[in-house]
């Protein structure tokens, strides 16, 4: 009985054992990526309650290449770093630019796109932001967390009323409801949530477009990695060459936008996968 017990026992962790590794082998094959949402176009959910957008379809597209399925986790912005490095998910894929504080934290990618940040205000309003003095006691809204929330701090901390927000939706709310005067956002956002472009629009873009400091704003949106997995940022390096030699990744961005946010890499990133 007790040989019958023990051959018993035997077979199921060896049952166990075998299924345990097709498990480990079908995660080695799995990346959870880490992503904010909604930040339309590039994600947000749909009626079916799916994720879609720009980086959603380019996610997948470098998954694929790289021979691995992709799982999305959502994960709010003030916590994304802490989720990566707390093993949440495998990777971040949610327009994080390069900035040198973060590269303290975590290994980045190449850089897969890069955009500038805007002031916004309502058409009517009269508001020179070049004028600091004239901004003592005005509103503007930034997502909390983000490299506009560290340049408007960092630069108009000390005349600037900042409102904090959970989400770049959020702003968009309280910009149109009266309850900010301005706003700081990225140009695709802003482009996507707030109608500026247009002599008819009811807002309005203040100055020139901002891509600098690069201390601040860094050389684009790229892929954050824990800093121990470099053969991970690697895959996905050379499916961020690959995208763009083959002109995948302007068809997804023309899918998207109607200006130009591409930034390919160099020769010399990616003669080495070749």
């Amino acid at each position: 009985m007790n040989k019958w017990i023990t051959s018993a026992l035997f077979v199921g962790a060896l049952f166990i054992g075998q299924v345990s590794s097709q498990a480990m082998a079908q995660d080695q094959n799995t990346i959870r990526l880490g992503i904010d949402v909604p930040y339309e176009p590039f994600v947000v959910r749909n009626a079916e309650g799916d994720l879609e957008g720009f980086e959603i379809d380019l996610g997948n597209e470098l998954c694929a290449r790289a021979n691995l399925e992709c799982d999305w986790v959502e994960q709010s912005w003030d916590g994304i770093i802490p989720g990566l490095l707390s093993r949440k998910y495998d990777a971040i894929l949610s327009s994080m630019a390069i900035t040198p504080e973060r590269e303290r934290q975590v290994l980045f990618s190449l850089p897969y796109y890069n955009t500038p940040s805007v002031w916004i205000t309502a058409r009517d309003r009269d508001i020179d932001i070049d004028d600091k003095d004239s901004l003592k006691g005005l509103s503007v809204g930034v997502q909390r967390g983000t490299i506009r929330d560290v340049y408007v701090t960092q630069e108009y901390g000390d005349v600037l009323d900042i409102h904090r927000y959970g989400s770049s939706q959020e702003v968009v709310n309280d910009l149109k409801a009266g309850r900010l005067d301005l706003t700081f956002e990225d140009f695709p956002i802003a482009n996507d949530a707030i109608d500026f472009r247009g002599d008819d629009s009811p807002y309005k873009q203040l100055g020139e477009s901002i891509k600098t400091p690069t201390s601040i704003f860094g050389e684009g949106a790229a892929m954050a990695f824990r800093k121990r997995d470099r053969d991970l940022a690697e895959t996905f390096d050379k499916a961020i060459c690959e995208v763009y030699a083959d002109g995948t990744f302007d068809k997804l961005m023309n899918q998207y936008f109607d200006y130009d946010l591409s930034v390919p890499p160099s020769a010399a990133d990616c003669e080495k996968f070749e």
